[in-house]
């Protein structure tokens, strides 16, 4: 039982502690607009081969 509860533990502070860095992340970008925009979670850019379509975001 413990084991389970460690593990849940775990977990749930792997949670948390993802929430906080993006949070330090999108503070951090606010902060200095001038190192480049903020990248947005939906999507992955180029990862899919899609760099060729003309509406790809690595053509604009």
């Amino acid at each position: 039982m413990s084991g389970y509860l460690a593990t849940v533990g775990l977990l749930f502070a792997l949670l948390v502690g993802g929430i906080a860095i993006d949070r330090l992340y999108r503070a951090f970008a606010a902060r200095h607009p001038e190192l480049g925009p903020f990248r947005k979670a939906e999507g992955c850019g180029c990862c899919g081969g899609q760099c060729d379509a003309d509406d790809s975001p690595c053509n604009h």
